[in-house]
């Protein structure tokens, strides 16, 4: 009988060594040979967004992702985004710290990497002229407008509020929609907006508001992540190359924005502009470049504290360590193949 059985034994081993072998080749878990039938990429028509906004309106990604058929869609809100990513909806996306982090958490780490930054900092804190706030310890008492619930810069107010101005009560902390918020504050409704450009430069430039701070001061490393660039875990695996190609216009769009911001202001102001079918009045972009920093690093500090903050403000029922939301190796090839490229190297 052993001389019956050693043959089935053998003949298992090889089948199951050559199963392993065509799934690390070419099954699920490894690289498609076949490109996706179209690639659907998800941001929102906001100015820290604009390597997507330039991408898409220059027809940039098309041609990078061809022969694939390349779609959009736009987002108001984190959260939708997050959902789309996980019913399938879309495959890349633009979006803020805060819901990305959740989305990470809710999806216990499966549905979400980070494969890039693409803004830093860019967040003021403004207030009425006559509300009596000259210092952010003035902030005490007053009702402070942030653009949503649970977003991420409602979470970074209600942890300064918490944490530096010892207020137990945070219901002044309130959520007012970004394009609301001028005109709340002209009616002394609100006090202050701790806001995301160019939101924060429109209410100076409409509201009359003045400048209290800008966010990046009140973080040690003087930067935090504003918007990244997140896909699935599946998408990365299967797709690299086309994630390559994406990210390939995203630094692109990047070296631009970050060389001559200004020159770029026309073509983002056009394209947003269709987007939305609103002008900002004149300056405010140009006020914007000036607060906020476009770059591909995600700069996971801002994971690290927002997931905390999060959980101490009870946003998030369970603790998240978001070291391995990040996947960042494409990127950085793309960035050496840039770097290589340019001219004096």
């Amino acid at each position: 009988m052993p001389r019956l059985r050693l043959p089935i034994v053998l003949l298992s081993i090889a089948f199951l060594a050559g199963s392993m072998a065509c799934k690390k080749d070419g099954g699920a878990s490894g690289p498609s040979a076949t490109p996706p039938a179209e690639v659907r990429l998800g941001y929102f028509a906001n100015f820290t967004h604009a390597q997507a906004v330039l991408g898409v309106s220059s027809g940039d990604f098309e041609k990078a992702v061809a022969p694939s058929k390349f779609g959009t869609k736009i987002f108001n809100a984190g959260p939708s985004l997050i959902e789309a990513l996980f019913a399938g909806e879309i495959d890349i996306g633009y979006i803020g710290p805060g819901p990305a982090l959740n989305g990470y958490a809710k999806s216990k780490g499966t549905k979400v990497r980070i494969i890039a930054g693409a803004a830093s900092n860019g967040v003021l804190i403004v207030a009425r002229p006559d509300a009596g706030i000259n210092d952010l310890k003035d902030l005490v008492g007053k009702k402070i407008a942030t653009p949503q619930f649970g977003n991420t810069q409602d979470i970074a107010a209600k942890q300064y509020f918490r944490d530096v101005l010892k207020q137990k009560d945070l219901s002044g902390v309130m959520a007012v929609p970004n394009a609301e918020q001028a005109s709340m504050m002209l009616r002394k409704q609100v006090d202050a907006a701790w806001a995301p450009e160019p939101w924060g430069s429109l209410l100076i430039s409409q509201a009359g508001a003045k400048l209290i701070a800008e966010e990046k001061s009140l973080w040690a490393e003087g930067a935090f992540a504003t918007t990244v660039v997140i896909t699935t875990p599946e998408f990365l695996q299967k797709h690299p190359d086309v994630v390559e190609k994406v990210l390939g216009v995203h630094v692109q769009w990047t070296d631009k924005l970050k060389a001559d911001p200004t020159a770029q202001l026309p073509l983002l102001e056009a394209a947003l502009f269709k987007l939305t079918n609103k002008g900002l009045p004149a300056g405010v972009l140009a006020a914007s470049v000036k607060t906020t920093n476009f770059t591909e690093d995600p700069l996971p500090h801002t994971f690290t504290k927002f997931a905390q903050w999060a959980y101490d403000l009870e946003f998030s029922k369970e603790k998240t360590d978001p070291a391995a939301m990040f996947d960042t190796a494409i990127v950085k090839k793309v960035r050496e193949k840039a770097t290589a490229a340019s001219p004096g190297k």
